[in-house]
């Protein structure tokens, strides 16, 4: 249903999971410290005292909610499939019981292995029961009548056929269609009459621009009638932008987006971004300084390169690199034009000649790049996002629609750095890459691209 009334349900259940989670942490102790099941496994009595242990809750009750969102778990139909709800929680208790271990060992503490195995089982129990309990609830007589909605469809005839195949696909469980009504030929009075006698408690009203007079009337019989009005802003047709509804101080907005919205996991994304730039940057400090030592020794010219290049909707920043080219690089590049390999507006060429011997190690593994943490740290960039293109490449795009890979900050890393990387050659495939990243963003995706970028880059890996 309604956006508010999902985000209701997700956050009473994320409540009752972290409650549950909480609970199963204790019991996982008092179960490992219960001298029957001590006798009963065969196990050294090694008592561990909880009170020692309750710090983890900081970690555990909000790292509950996160990791089972990651798994999909509050996007589910109202009454899922009981196979696909025990697969999410068995992955997300492993994950959880992952995190105890790591939380654990940079803690220092030792706890049983048992107390560990015992929190897995207990939490995955508890919540299969909250989730059978859920499911009963919402089955029985009460559950219909407090859940489940009676709507009516108005709107032209052809637009409430097609919403009614659509509900009836996507929500039975949480709606009941009483009837359709024709907009153009049912009367302010008429609808009155069927809102009385099919006690209707929503509207969901399909029109186009032509029916805004009988659209206005519709919703001012259900205004006086205490009835809630969706109206669906179909007005206008798009290909790839998502709507939602929102509001710019205080006026109201239909908003057509393409790109991924503002919420928690965008947070998450952006702390990840400052965490991980700070202190990799202060932990690799030895490390820069020796390379900047190398370049400055076996080649003539300044240690970071400096260039202009497009970030997020395609304001101009400098990107820092470690320079691997000879310093009068830019100006050779119009000889090399005719060895481009790369189509479109990107300039790639294999075997460069204008890079130093130094730079070929550099590129190899990749570590030119990381003077660009200074630009994650600084917000021009992020870990993973579509790479950044020079402002003249991006200038001579031929189709606006590659200007999109520009609607999220830059990165270092990208779908198309761990799809054979340099391998790709045709910047149509590389777009596709970024777009796809792009329409299918989450928090749980960069951290995957995250993982797959280490042995891509520790191995060279399509580098040239």
């Amino acid at each position: 249903m309604l956006r508010r009334d999902r985000q209701i349900r997700m956050q009473i259940q994320e409540l009752l999971d972290a409650i549950l989670v909480a609970v199963s942490f204790w019991l996982a102790f008092e179960l490992r410290n219960n001298d029957t099941i001590i006798a009963l496994l065969g196990l050294p009595p090694a008592p561990l005292p909880f009170k020692d242990y309750v710090w983890l809750y900081l970690v555990l009750l909000p790292a509950t909610p996160f990791i089972l969102e990651a798994q999909g778990f509050y996007a589910r139909p109202m009454v899922p499939s009981r196979r696909t709800t025990a697969w999410m929680i068995l992955k997300s208790c492993a994950l959880m019981m992952l995190g105890l271990i790591i939380a654990l060992f940079f803690a220092r503490l030792i706890a049983a292995r048992w107390a560990v195995i015992w929190f897995g089982v207990v939490a995955f129990g508890l919540l299969m029961v909250k989730e059978e309990v859920v499911r009963m609830v919402v089955q029985s007589r009460w559950g219909h009548s407090q859940f489940r909605r009676r709507l009516l469809l108005i709107g032209p005839r052809e637009e409430t056929a097609r919403m009614r195949s659509e509900l009836r696909t996507k929500a039975q469980e949480e709606i009941e269609l009483a009837m359709e009504v024709d907009l153009e030929t049912t009367s302010p009075e008429k609808l009155a009459d069927i809102l009385h006698e099919h006690s209707i408690n929503g509207v969901i009203l399909s029109a186009k621009h032509a029916y805004f007079q009988q659209v206005e009337a519709v919703i001012r019989t259900c205004e006086l009638e205490g009835v809630e009005v969706c109206l669906l802003a179909e007005f206008f047709r798009t290909q790839i932008s998502r709507t939602s509804f929102d509001d710019f101080f205080g006026r109201p907005m239909l908003v057509f987006r393409s790109t991924p919205e503002a919420s928690w996991q965008g947070v998450m994304k952006t702390l990840l971004d400052f965490v991980a730039a700070l202190f990799l940057l202060i932990l690799g400090m030895p490390f820069f300084l020796l390379i900047a030592l190398l370049i400055r020794v076996t080649s003539p010219g300044p240690v970071l390169f400096r260039q202009q290049r497009s970030g997020l909707n395609g304001r101009a920043f400098t990107l820092y690199k470690f320079r691997t080219m000879v310093t009068n690089a830019e100006q050779l590049k119009h000889e090399l034009a005719a060895m481009n390999e790369m189509s479109g507006p990107v300039f790639k060429v294999s075997k460069d000649p204008r890079v130093t011997r130094i730079g070929r190690f550099l590129r190899k593994f990749s570590i030119d790049e990381l003077p660009q943490l200074y630009n994650v740290l600084r917000g021009e960039m992020s870990l993973v996002g579509p790479r950044p293109l020079p402002v003249d490449e991006v200038r001579k795009f031929d189709d606006l629609a590659h200007r999109r890979r520009l609607s999220v900050k830059p990165g270092l890393t990208c779908l198309w750095q761990i799809s054979g990387r340099n391998e790709v050659s045709d910047f149509r495939d590389w777009v596709r890459l970024d777009l796809e990243y792009i329409d299918n963003w989450s928090f749980w995706l960069d951290l995957k691209i995250l993982c797959r970028t280490i042995p891509v880059v520790l191995t060279g890996a399509g580098a040239r």
